[in-house]
């Protein structure tokens, strides 16, 4: 699904005031420097990118399954919605 990891590239790259090809999947989004206002947009670009819906609170940000520590673990749950959904 390189499609997948390269639209998430696209999206953490827009938050992250960069370019998508500086995104490393081993990257932490506090080391790209996305507060949570940044995470909360990047969900939303990711849901409506891939018509999926994150299980995220806002309120909660700790309490999630899903994995927002790399933007590899993000491409890895998003890969996980998608399949989920079609199944």
């Amino acid at each position: 699904m390189a499609d997948v990891t390269q639209r998430i590239r696209e999206i953490i790259a827009e938050q992250a005031l960069r370019q998508p090809d500086e995104i490393a999947l081993d990257a932490g989004l506090g080391d790209l420097g996305i507060d949570s206002l940044g995470l909360v947009e990047a969900i939303f670009a990711i849901e409506e990118t891939f018509n999926i819906a994150v299980p995220f609170n806002a309120n909660e940000p700790g309490k999630s399954d899903f994995d927002f520590s790399s933007v590899g673990a993000i491409v890895r749950a998003v890969e996980g919605l998608i399949a989920a959904r079609a199944a």
